[in-house]
């Protein structure tokens, strides 16, 4: 396919760019604009009188920061690459026209089922209007409130020495289905400007083959902080978390794969992006009239009727079910699937999500990960029945019109608190609190995530807590007084 209908493509889904991809103006216009600011920053200089000792120091911070800026750029830009991952990006940089004019492969940062994710240098970046660089703008914003001093010193860095911009591509394997691919870019774009929602840039496509540019975001593998996390760092995650969640859910989208690895949290800036939205869905798609939304007065007259109510609990397995197999989406990760998932209720809504954030906490907190880890459905269940007891999964099964038995004797009745588990994980116990030895029961502030936890892994979904009302929740409400804090020193400053 020629290079128009791969830029018509470009536009098509969702490119944020100048209306003629050749164009120059905007481009030129920046660079005026820079010029301008370091014809005001030598008039400044001229006009502002500074003692000797003062030049020394700013001269000696000028080389500090660009001694930081090369090592920058060099670790952006330099990496180590497997030589199997080299051929990979070679053989794809081949096979897709035009790639290599516009990004420069640096390695490979994921890869999945669908797709494989590489870092990469965007050549064009000057070309565009960049409004998804969060980055880009922070730093132009704390240039816009920084001291003459200092702005001079960033200002003097040549246009040619910027830093490279760095980006996501997302190489979506060809064995996936075109209304998925175009699924995900819809949602994507929709999603655009939703706060800690990873944006779409760009996508291409040459023939076949279609690739997603989103924006890179440097992050901490989950596994290396999160047992450190205090009560408090788990707030600033959450508090994050949720902010996403409650952006994807009020425009009805259902994200079907919240896990850490789709959650990209850096835990020195306290700020974590929501990625990956390969499996997301619209709310209401494909969906049939299930149990869980019929009056509890209907669901008890169609289990009076069912053959599991007559029977009774069943000894095993028919050897030739003539029963139709129940279909819904089952998509996900397992270990992370809510119940009514594993149940396949055939409308599911948005409270997936929330159950999957609460294994995310329990996983934390427990200090445990991952803290499921079936191998499948059947396994899945037995690991939550363990948790919430067999009473609370057999309501469960016939809130959605099917039946939950197990003769495994170590699964009680009730299950176990969310409480006790954590304890358990821990290594910590009640006892040992009284009696003057170790960490003892859980904080104040522990209680308090233990009872947001509880309303995370409800097994019923209508009781299950919304992002929106997570957000509001005790446990989530952090930084009030620092806010008031915050207002009057911004008083005091209007005063001076």
């Amino acid at each position: 396919m020629g290079d128009t209908s791969e830029h018509t493509t470009s536009c098509l889904l969702g490119k944020s760019t100048m209306n003629d991809y050749n164009s120059q103006h905007r481009f030129d216009i920046h660079r005026d604009r820079d010029r301008e600011i370091a014809d005001s920053a030598e008039e400044d200089n001229n006009d502002v009188m500074m003692d000797h000792e003062e030049q020394l120091r700013m001269s000696e911070d000028d080389h500090i920061d660009e001694e930081a800026y090369e090592s920058e750029w060099s670790e952006e830009s330099e990496e180590d690459v497997d030589p199997v991952v080299q051929e990979d990006m070679d053989k794809f940089q081949a096979t897709f026209k035009g790639i290599k004019d516009r990004f420069r492969l640096i390695n490979r940062i994921g890869e999945g089922t669908f797709s494989t994710v590489y870092k990469a240098e965007d050549l064009n970046y000057d070309i565009f209007y960049n409004d998804w660089d969060l980055e880009e703008n922070e730093k132009n914003e704390q240039f816009r409130w920084a001291a003459p001093g200092q702005k001079h010193g960033r200002e003097a860095l040549p246009l040619n020495r910027r830093r490279p911009k760095i980006v996501a591509i997302k190489q979506i394997y060809v064995t996936s289905s075109p209304n998925r691919i175009l699924n995900e870019l819809d949602l994507l774009n929709d999603l655009r400007g939703c706060v800690a929602v990873c944006p779409l840039i760009t996508a291409y496509r040459h023939t076949d083959q279609v690739v997603a540019v989103l924006p890179y975001f440097k992050h901490t593998d989950f596994r290396e902080y999160f047992r450190k996390m205090t009560i408090d760092d788990c707030k600033i995650y959450f508090r994050s978390l949720f902010t996403a969640l409650a952006a994807v859910h009020e425009r009805g989208i259902l994200h079907r794969d919240i896990k850490p690895t789709n959650f990209l949290y850096e835990p020195s800036k306290r700020r974590g992006v929501l990625v990956d939205f390969g499996l997301a869905e619209r709310e209401g798609t494909d969906c049939k009239p299930c149990a869980c939304t019929q009056s509890e007065r209907e669901r008890a007259r169609h289990f009076r009727n069912s053959a599991a109510h007559f029977n009774g609990p069943s000894q095993g397995y028919p050897k030739n079910d003539s029963r139709p197999s129940r279909r819904a989406n089952r998509a996900g990760t397992r270990g992370f699937r809510a119940p009514e998932v594993l149940f396949k209720c055939t409308e599911q809504t948005t409270k997936i999500d929330i159950w999957s954030v609460g294994v995310i906490l329990l996983t934390i907190m427990s200090k445990r990960f991952p803290f499921f880890n079936s191998a499948d459905d059947v396994e899945a269940m037995i690991e939550i029945a363990t948790v919430k007891g067999t009473k609370a999964m057999k309501q469960c099964a016939l809130l959605h019109g099917t039946v939950f038995e197990t003769n495994i004797p170590t699964i009680g009745q009730q299950g176990f608190s969310l409480e006790k588990i954590i304890l358990w994980s821990t290594c910590r116990d009640e006892k040992d609190d009284k009696e003057g030895e170790g960490e003892g029961a859980l904080t104040e502030d522990e209680q308090c995530a233990v009872r947001f936890l509880n309303r995370c892994l409800e097994w019923d979904p209508a009781r299950r807590i919304s992002a929106r009302e997570a957000l509001r929740h005790e446990f989530l409400r952090v930084g009030e007084a620092s806010d008031h804090e915050m207002i009057e020193e911004d008083d005091e400053l209007d005063m001076i």
